[in-house]
């Protein structure tokens, strides 16, 4: 989620209102404080999720494909992962405080941003055993397995990713029989809900938006939500049997926030992500639209006064948004000019305003030595491909800095240009856990000093995807 993506979705958001759209703002752009973050990883110019993601959450960079884990391990390799390797996140640190934590996403659960708070890997695609090539991480545990045998202590845990969790070869609730699924013969879901019993907590497991809608969130404290065998679909496809990311913000909200000692969230738009890859940006810009409203839905269900609210991404896109076209043109239309005759690029040819600089949107074939004329091609379909530069079967990353958003508890110290890591140290400074869980080093301090003596620890929701942390004392 680059600037650009904000920036179009921003004007999306106003031409759906029938404005012209560029005056339109999104619910993050309001917080009164803004950033840049530095998204490289240890040994990438362009970074991938998995070592962005342990950098924002665990306060070190580290390596493309690693989770939880610095740069000391190579990818793919159980045994480079040493000891000392092994990365705590904010969510540790909140729960050694006390605090109740979760995470929402509407990608599988085990992909690499949700994955990243709780999860040590050297290689970010074991999200299940049946992920291992070869043998080639025999002696480490998969994503999924972690979650459950290492993690029970969360409780919220909403999104899509239930092949990674049940057996193979048995029948889905909603897609029927599993050819996917984990060969050691577990059942990571059932296994969940027995650990739960038998601590004797009042636990829900639903896979289904009916489910969800009837958990009461004053009798729930655990609550472990799987709504599609893969990730959740897009905003654009979503049917009646899944919560909207915004609804799931809502109920992760009341469950944690019972919690007198403050939470940490996790809210992803992972989708956003995904339909870049596809170059479909019709479908990544309404995606960025439901998570703003997942933002929304989170203020309105939070105080700026004891809760820091961050909204920032794990990187960029190569998307870009260009052309000269007038005040209020067709986002997912043509250039046009000054009378209003879509513009001509070199070859006669009209040409969007949206594009990427690569990926599966570039010439139609490897021997194509001229632009397709997209001038019968309805550009404004939700399936279309945006045109890109250079032929990838996937769009990649871009390489930039992306913004961080900041409201509530120490919001002030995102004012610049920052080290992604960074995030994670805030964070944890403004909520006094990690290695600033003593009063002394934390901002319970500093506001004592203004407060007479009165601090709210706060709660934190991170929302990529965003993050909400609520502060008591």
């Amino acid at each position: 989620m680059g600037v650009s993506t904000v920036t179009a979705a921003r004007i999306l958001k106003g031409q759906l209102k029938n404005k012209t759209g560029e005056e339109e703002i999104l619910s993050f752009e309001k917080f009164p404080h803004v950033g840049l973050s530095k998204t490289y990883n240890q040994d990438a110019q362009t970074a991938d999720s998995a070592g962005t993601a342990t950098a924002y959450f665990s306060g070190v960079k580290t390596n493309l494909g690693l989770i939880g884990c610095d740069a000391r391990a190579r990818r793919g390799e159980c045994a480079s992962m040493v000891s000392g390797s092994e990365l705590k996140s904010i969510l540790h640190w909140s729960l050694d405080a006390g605090k109740s934590v979760g995470l929402v996403t509407t990608t599988r659960v085990t992909h690499a941003t949700p994955a990243a708070l709780y999860a040590h890997t050297p290689e970010r695609n074991w999200e299940s055993d049946a992920d291992f090539d070869d043998g080639a991480g025999h002696n480490c545990k998969d994503i999924a397995s972690q979650l459950i045998d290492d993690n029970i202590d969360i409780q919220v845990i909403l999104g899509g990713g239930r092949e990674k969790f049940l057996k193979n070869n048995t029948n889905d609730p909603q897609s029927g029989l599993l050819t996917g699924g984990r060969k050691d013969n577990r059942d990571l879901i059932q296994e969940w809900q027995q650990k739960q019993a038998r601590l004797g907590r009042n636990y829900r497991y639903v896979w289904n938006a009916t489910e969800f809608e009837n958990v009461d969130p004053a009798k729930t404290d655990y609550l472990f939500g799987l709504f599609n065998k893969g990730h959740m679909k897009f905003e654009m496809e979503r049917t009646k049997e899944e919560p909207s990311l915004a609804d799931m913000t809502k109920k992760a909200i009341e469950i944690l926030s019972k919690n007198e000692k403050g939470f940490f969230l996790l809210v992803e738009g992972g989708r956003i992500d995904h339909a870049h890859h596809y170059a479909q940006a019709v479908r990544a810009l309404h995606d960025t639209l439901a998570f703003a409203d997942a933002v929304e839905m989170g203020v309105s269900k939070t105080s700026k006064e004891d809760t820091l609210i961050i909204t920032t991404a794990d990187h960029s896109h190569t998307f870009t948004i260009g052309g000269y076209p007038t005040r209020g043109n067709p986002l997912f239309g043509f250039t046009d000019d000054r009378e209003g005759h879509n513009k001509l690029a070199k070859d006669n040819k009209p040409f969007t305003t949206l594009n990427y600089a690569n990926g599966p949107g570039g010439y139609a074939d490897v021997n194509a030595t001229v632009r397709p004329n997209l001038t019968l091609i309805d550009t404004a379909d939700k399936d279309y491909r945006q045109q890109a530069a250079v032929k990838l079967e996937s769009e990649t990353h871009g390489g930039e800095d992306v913004a961080i958003y900041a409201q509530g508890p120490m919001s002030h110290l995102f004012h610049g240009v920052h080290e992604q890591n960074y995030i994670a140290h805030v964070m944890a400074y403004a909520s006094c856990v990690g290695s600033y869980s003593s009063q002394g080093s934390c901002a319970a301090s500093d506001v004592q000093e203004i407060n007479s003596g009165l601090f709210l620890e706060s709660n934190m929701v991170v929302l990529v995807f965003a993050i909400f942390i609520r502060l008591f004392v």
